[in-house]
């Protein structure tokens, strides 16, 4: 029974060190990919979503090289779209394997997640009550 819990454990550290291993650098790539879940959008559309999300500067030639990237990678595809008046816009749309990449992505963030919050908790327990105390000291003394 020993031997089965050391197991797990490792086989569990070996994929969150996997999970890690395989998150993106760049927090671009899981919100392209999760803007992507269940609609087709073009490049222009998914650079307001990055704004949406928070990203205060979004380099354009940036997220349309990371969304060529990510098709080479088989996690998006593109087709053009003609059916507008005007210029032909080129639609992204999520594949299978970006879809099992946006999960790995997820699995990887709500560990990181949960490391933050703890990190979080432990810094206002520490200083916190502090800054209280130091206050109360300070009304006592006047």
């Amino acid at each position: 029974m020993t031997t089965d819990k050391k197991n797990t454990s490792i086989d569990s550290t070996a994929k969150d060190e996997s999970m890690m291993n395989n998150m993106p650098k760049n927090l671009m790539i899981p919100v392209l990919l999760l803007s992507l879940r269940g609609w087709n959008l073009h490049g222009y559309k998914l650079i307001q979503e990055l704004s949406r999300f928070g990203f205060t500067s979004v380099d354009q030639g940036n997220v349309y090289r990371t969304l060529r990237k990510l098709e080479k990678e088989n996690m998006v595809k593109s087709e053009w779209d003609m059916s507008t008046g005007g210029p032909a816009k080129r639609i992204y749309s999520l594949t299978e394997a970006g879809e099992a990449y946006l999960q790995t992505c997820t699995d990887s963030l709500t560990q990181y997640q949960s490391i933050l919050n703890r990190f979080f908790t432990i810094y206002m327990d520490m200083f916190l009550p502090t800054s209280l105390s130091q206050r109360d000291d300070d009304k006592e003394e006047n």
